[in-house]
């Protein structure tokens, strides 16, 4: 059953420009590689709410935590925590539509 890794953050203050070139040309590039593939982002415009939200799925839950657990994947995500802060993720049923 396909699954979702919903991931949520906020942009470290003066580091957009670095954080959507980094986005842009290695995170999603990265994960595609990994396996996994973007189904949406997200980004709050008002409220106090996690500032991203990203979606990429996975075939089943054990894929997912299959890529969660390797050394790209590490690599990956030690580079996305220079940008970024209040980081967090869940794995989910996938469903169409918006999931928090």
């Amino acid at each position: 059953m396909a699954v979702k890794v919903i991931m949520t953050w906020d942009i470290v203050p003066e580091r957009d420009q670095e954080y959507f070139e980094f986005v842009i040309g290695e995170f999603v590039p990265g994960v595609q590689r990994l396996g996994l593939q973007p189904a949406e982002a997200w980004a709050t415009l008002y409220g106090s709410y996690p500032q991203i939200q990203v979606g990429l799925l996975a075939a089943n839950a054990a894929e997912a935590r299959r890529v969660l657990a390797s050394p790209e994947w590490n690599m990956l995500q030690n580079r996305l925590f220079g940008y970024v802060k209040n980081y967090s993720y869940k794995i989910v049923q996938a469903r169409t539509g918006f999931q928090f």
